[in-house]
């Protein structure tokens, strides 16, 4: 397993000024692991940069055993309140690390336990706070299965990251453009930084009824704003990690995407890789050497290296050509430079949901009689810069409801020219429909919808309580895209 993190930290003493736990139903032999949000120094093309993490036992993040359940005691150590979400697992809802739904923010010293069984697979954690999870707050959260412990599959992550050097506050300044919230959506670009894709074809939109494709002449936004750097394992290409790895040896490749408005392609270049997983649940295998990873969004890719050598993989900017990424290499072999922009650009991700279209979940739903279905639309423009769901921000939202244990379809309608990349708390579902096409798709917990586009997924309603349901474009977030999955008894 690689180290997640190789630089030190600047961790902050402080005293406890409160301790409050949840109740506790594991083995009492089993220990709580600490885990710090704590302050930390970074290295970043020869410029030192001061960002936030998430501290464990060995690291940046977590790594827990078959069966091992998450125990933690999570203390801030950061000057000013803070909570975490872990996403991609299924906790009660108390501990599910939204602010005051119905938790409160941990203080500064403030130390929580948390206690719940673990979903095994490739998940990561961050604060559920968008500025803050643009400061780097967020790690990997890696729960291996009993195939992960006796396998021959060397285990190696990738977790990727948008860097500025400017503060969240200013970052979000320049992409909003001073504008405040309200008023109509615009299609347009305006002044922003950034990409646009030229007009979409509609027969790139397979199912699509034609009138509720673009105007000629509308483009797709991509990357609205455009970064310092692009981080992998917390570097870049100009001092990338170099894992060392056994000749001819298999690789498991967890690729997790923790940036906070960037799309990539993860390109294995001249291996090719077998994916088996997404968002930590199983698929049927689909063979490639370049796929696309949303926010949120995670990959598991087995990769057989063929004698001795060096093996970029690299994540690509969609629409652009800046890259990250880590290296491959087996003992003594020569590794190449490898520069942090390509020649050309990369393409767009999914525009029509091709790659979406190939994935089979190998743990579908069971089938049953559909009781609840909603429709939810995804809406909004760059000037002003406001981002709905069903034309509302998040201070004027109205619940998508249900009932625990109904089956549910909810269907996502982008009516913008952005891709949204969708996360619901609490909860995997299954996509079981794509621009009006049944399938049966991945289980998931973050499904990429891009513009134009309508992707039906479905889910049994869980725990009755108030689950987030969100972009998890974090400038889309922080100006209020997100409404809440409210699930009654």
């Amino acid at each position: 397993m690689t180290t997640f993190s190789r630089r030190g930290f600047l961790a902050a003493s402080a005293a406890a000024l409160a301790i409050s736990q949840f109740p506790r139903t594991g083995s009492a032999q089993q220990q709580a692991l600490d885990l710090r949000a704590t302050s930390r120094t970074l290295e970043i093309d020869g410029k030192a940069a001061t960002v936030w993490g998430l501290a464990g036992p060995s690291g940046q993040g977590l790594v827990l055993d078959p069966g091992q359940r998450f125990m933690v005691n999570l203390t801030n150590e950061l000057p000013t309140p803070t909570l975490i979400h872990w996403h991609g697992q299924i906790p009660p809802n108390e501990q599910d690390g939204v602010p005051d739904m119905p938790k409160p923010m941990l203080a500064p010293g403030q130390i929580r336990g948390y206690d719940f069984v673990a979903a095994p697979g490739t998940h990561w954690m961050h604060a559920h706070i968008p500025l803050q999870e643009m400061r780097l707050l967020a790690a990997p959260l890696i729960v291996r299965s009993p195939q992960d412990v006796t396998g021959d599959r060397q285990e190696v992550t990738m977790f990727l990251h948008d860097f500025a050097f400017k503060s969240p506050e200013e970052v979000m300044e320049e992409i909003t453009g001073g504008h405040s919230s309200g008023g109509h959506a615009s299609m347009g670009h305006g002044e922003m930084s950034g990409n646009r894709m030229p007009q979409m074809d509609q027969s790139a939109m397979p199912g699509m009824d034609h009138g509720s494709m673009p105007m000629a002449g509308m483009e797709m936004d991509l990357n609205d704003y455009n970064w310092d750097a692009y981080l992998a394992n917390d570097r870049t290409l100009s001092d990338p990690e170099v894992v060392r790895v056994e000749r001819g040896g298999r690789v498991l490749l967890r690729v997790i995407n923790a940036s906070a408005a960037t799309v990539f392609w993860v390109d294995t270049g001249a291996v090719d890789a077998r994916l088996v997983a997404v968002d930590g649940h199983a698929v049927q295998t689909v063979k490639g050497s370049r796929f696309g990873i949303a926010m949120g969004q995670r990959l598991d890719m087995e990769i057989d290296l063929s004698g001795s050598g060096a093996w970029p993989m690299l994540a690509l900017r969609e629409g652009a050509r800046e890259r990250t990424g880590l290296i491959l290499a087996t003992a003594g072999a020569d590794i190449a430079r490898v520069g942090s922009t390509a020649d050309e650009d990369a393409a767009a991700f999914d525009t029509d949901l091709s790659q979406e279209l190939q994935l089979v979940a190998r743990d579908p739903l069971p089938p049953r009689e559909l009781q609840l279905s909603h429709m939810v639309m995804l809406g909004g423009g760059m000037q002003p810069y406001r981002w709905t769901i069903n034309g509302r921000t998040w201070g004027e939202h109205v619940p998508v409801t249900a009932r625990t244990g109904e089956r549910v379809e909810i269907m996502f309608h982008n009516m913008s020219m952005m891709g949204h990349p969708m996360h619901l708390h609490g909860h995997v579902f299954q996509v079981v429909e794509i621009n009006g096409k049944r399938i049966d798709g991945a289980r998931r917990d973050t499904v990429f919808v891009p513009p134009m586009a309508m992707v039906t997924v479905a889910l049994d309603a869980g725990e009755a309580a108030r689950w987030m349901l969100h972009c998890h474009h974090m400038p889309h977030l922080e100006t209020g895209m997100m409404t809440e999955f409210a699930v009654a008894a």
